[in-house]
């Protein structure tokens, strides 16, 4: 990806890393999700004790050996990979998705369609003119504002250029959703409710 050299770059020149957002200085910074490090942490958690948990019970039983310990690190690294969080990504102008194998990205002022599938895992669809294509969680975008207003400033120059045309009232419902759950917190938090 283009947008790869210059945050490989930023890395090299020093940039500081707060709070899980990367900033490389001025309009140029990219932002990572902040929640990701300790849903990786809860994943790893997971894993672990679901390792101890069935290693604790095969001594017990007196069943131990070492082929059943190979079983069960090789099923608690599945349920890791299972549960590992894809990590996302936005810059000015893209947005990416780092999964366990892959990395995907689009353009977000090259969007072309929106879609938004609601039921037990919530997906968001993003697909750009160039072909490319990123599915993530919305819950991702919704917890870190920044993330949502990289893709709302790239969705409305897409817009603004005749090229999306699909999905830009999914993408404002989901904006206003956020709003409101950001809104909701502060009056929470004032005590106004």
């Amino acid at each position: 990806m283009g947008h790869d050299r210059t945050i490989r770059g930023a890395t090299r020149r020093g940039t500081a890393r707060h709070g899980g957002h990367r900033t490389a200085g001025g309009a140029a910074d990219t932002v990572t999700d902040r929640n990701w490090t300790a849903e990786v942490r809860s994943a790893a958690l997971c894993a672990l004790g679901l390792l101890g948990l069935v290693v604790f019970l095969d001594v017990a039983n007196g069943t131990f050996a070492a082929p059943r310990l190979a079983l069960w690190w090789g099923l608690a690294a599945l349920l890791y990979g299972v549960l590992h969080p894809a990590r996302v990504t936005a810059g000015p102008g893209w947005l990416a998705v780092r999964g366990l194998g892959r990395r995907r990205h689009v353009c977000t002022g090259l969007l072309t369609a929106v879609w938004y599938s609601d039921g037990v895992a919530a997906r968001l669809v993003l697909c750009d003119s160039l072909g490319n294509r990123v599915e993530l969680d919305p819950r991702v975008l919704v917890a870190d504002p920044l993330l949502l207003h990289r893709l709302d400033r790239g969705a409305r120059a897409a817009r603004e250029a005749g090229l999306l045309r699909t999905g830009y009232t999914e993408l404002s419902r989901l904006i206003a959703r956020a709003d409101g759950a950001g809104a909701r917190g502060v009056f929470e938090a004032s005590g106004l409710r």
